[in-house]
């Protein structure tokens, strides 16, 4: 697939190429586009992006556009798509561009040229560069496919109100989100997708199964109920037990600092609006968004040699960042969150052993849970601070360490963090979606910034290197990402409850409350049901609560000191577990009767292992 830059220079790549598949969206907006003013000319264009999954426009229409009407839309943008329209690139004065779009009627597409040709001011007469197929031309800065007959498949997903440059006090406009594939089966397998979606939505279950809960009183800011809190303490247990054998030291670094302290690290001048401020004592303070200016005092608080390094400070910090409403999501994007942070200080020498020790440690992680992952380096953004030749020397680093290891990754030009670049972890769940989690950056200014040293062999003062890095990512992200992959059927070792006890009658219940104080001495984590209800009703609920083991005790059990042991899912696991459980059986049925309490808890330990 052909892909023209606005420089007029054509790239050949193929879809799963992050430029290829986004350029191939962008074209499918404009084709959004065109397809919307051929039926209705009068409508006003904003502007139409390709975003992470798709692409979505922005429309000022003259009339109500409701859901009924994407379907004549979507019509019409196949026809484009068969008429094979080439698409060209051609520079346009700013003069020229405003004086076409006033022609046109186009007011925002005017207002955004007014306002770049009023920020290169200093150029007398700006080029802006214009896109055409066929009779639709677009002021755009590309890239783009070269050809609309690309798009084999497509499907316009839903509208919603969007204000203009996402500003509430603008006008709202109409925005069309949509999808598109160059093969008509990448359409089909992502609708099952988005089905699969639905029925592992994490906001529906995390309500269904008890875990967590959000409040109108605080938005974005999740509350944990209590087999929330079950789920998130064993995913710290399984943090702190791999991090200590890694020789991490954890820390913790309060949330709320001074503003010279964001000045001095850099976040007040490139993070600003994300933050959170407050006055103390006619003094201005700031609620950290990020743990590292905080590692970074922990370092400085004592003299540090080289033998100390390198040193390695782990956190699991309450971080606070100030999210648009209309961004937040359930647990997977939020205002406040633990980060799984930790920070190595380290000399030269030390860099690459550390990054690989990093990625072998987050290919571990992702590996226990049955996660697929890819990487990606991200490059030196505009707004950044540091030299060129820190940067060129950190982005090395990150690809010899990739190399090195044999893990492939994709480049993201000019998707680093503003003080260094990274290698990001993106993993992909049991129904192929990708989350970004895991991450780790390079930063050599940081310790520049902050003026921290340490004393080497030779007795004189060096500065370290850092590196800034997670696992988990967001352990509220973390998660949601979790309930959604195992469609709320954890494995046993996550979850919540892991085996819930149901009597046949009243008469069981002394037997059911041994058991349940075995299960307890033993660690397992039980409940026992002792309602009024009948049996197959508690079995029912206890499968909606996705409870890997119903333990059924009725007067044989009670007798013989026995269980009889039902399966949640015996024919059908969550993805990540080890079918080798179900191979040892003797029988492929759901239930395991007349077993001991040491066969049941060694059942529990396997599949823990698993």
């Amino acid at each position: 697939m052909k892909v023209l830059r606005s420089n007029g220079e054509v790239y050949e790549g193929n879809f799963e190429e992050k430029e290829v598949r986004q350029a191939f969206w962008h074209t499918s907006a404009h084709m959004l586009a065109q397809a919307v003013k051929e039926l209705y000319p009068d409508t006003k264009c904003a502007i139409g992006p390709a975003i992470e999954n798709g692409f979505y426009y922005d429309f000022r229409f003259s009339f109500p556009f409701e859901e009924e009407h994407l379907k004549a839309v979507e019509e019409k943008m196949y026809e484009i798509a068969e008429k094979s329209l080439s698409l060209q690139v051609y520079p346009v004065s700013g003069e020229e561009a405003l004086a076409h779009m006033e022609a046109q009627g186009e007011c925002f597409k005017k207002e955004l040229i007014e306002e770049l040709m009023k920020e290169e001011s200093a150029q007398e007469a700006p080029e802006l560069t214009f896109y055409r197929q066929g009779a639709y031309t677009e002021f755009c800065r590309g890239p783009h496919i070269v050809n609309t007959s690309y798009v084999k498949a497509v499907k316009l997903l839903n509208i919603a109100g969007a204000y203009w440059r996402g500003d509430e006090k603008n006008e709202m406009l109409t925005r069309i989100y949509g999808i598109s594939f160059p093969k008509k089966s990448g359409l089909k397998d992502y609708l099952h997708m988005l089905e699969e979606a639905k029925k592992r939505d994490h906001r529906r279950l995390g309500k269904e199964l008890g875990l967590f809960m959000m409040s109108e009183e605080g938005p974005g800011f999740p509350f944990f109920l209590p087999k929330g809190m079950v789920l998130k303490n064993i995913l710290i247990e399984y943090w702190r037990k791999i991090h200590m054998r890694e020789e991490y030291q954890e820390i913790s670094t309060p949330v709320m600092l001074k503003k010279t302290l964001w000045e001095t690290s850099g976040h007040w001048e490139h993070y600003r609006e994300k933050m959170y401020t407050s006055a103390v004592d006619g003094e201005e303070y700031a609620v950290k968004p990020m743990s590292c200016p905080g590692g970074m005092l922990v370092f400085k608080n004592e003299p540090r040699s080289y033998r100390d390094l390198p040193l390695r400070l782990a956190e699991l910090g309450l971080v606070h960042r100030n999210e648009k409403s209309g961004q937040l999501h359930g647990l997977m994007r939020v205002c406040a969150f633990t980060q799984d942070d930790a920070h190595i200080f380290m000399t030269r020498e030390q860099i690459i052993p550390e990054i690989q020790k990093v990625m072998r440690l987050i290919q571990e992680v992702y590996e226990k849970f049955g996660f697929s992952y890819f990487v990606e380096l991200s490059t030196r953004p505009e707004s950044s601070i540091g030299s060129e030749e820190e940067w060129e020397l950190a982005t090395n680093a990150l690809i010899q360490a990739a190399q090195s290891l044999g893990m492939p990754y994709v480049v993201n030009e000019g998707d680093g963090a503003f003080y260094g670049p990274k290698l990001d972890f993106h993993l992909k769940d049991s129904i192929g979606r990708t989350w970004q989690c895991g991450t780790i950056q390079l930063d050599f200014q940081l310790p520049a910034r902050f003026e921290a040293e340490y004393t080497g062999a030779d007795g004189r003062k060096h500065r370290p290197i850092m590196i800034h890095r997670v696992v988990y990512g967001s352990m509220e992200r973390f998660i949601g990402i979790l309930i959604e992959h195992y469609a709320g059927k954890f494995p046993v070792w996550l979850a919540p409850v892991q085996a819930k006890i149901l009597t046949v009658s009243d008469k069981h219940r002394d037997y059911g409350m041994e058991v349940l104080q075995k299960c307890r001495e033993a660690g397992i984590r039980a409940e026992i049901d002792l309602r009024d209800e009948k049996l197959g009703y508690r079995i029912r609920e206890a499968q909606l609560e996705k409870v890997p083991f119903m333990l059924i005790i009725g007067e044989k059990e009670q007798s013989a000191g026995t269980l009889s042991v039902r399966l949640r899912d015996a024919e059908s696991r969550p993805a990540g577990e080890d079918r080798s459980i179900q191979e040892d059986r003797h029988t492929q049925e759901d239930r395991l009767s007349g077993i001991s309490f040491e066969q049941f808890r060694d059942l529990c330990y396997h599949e823990e292992k698993a």
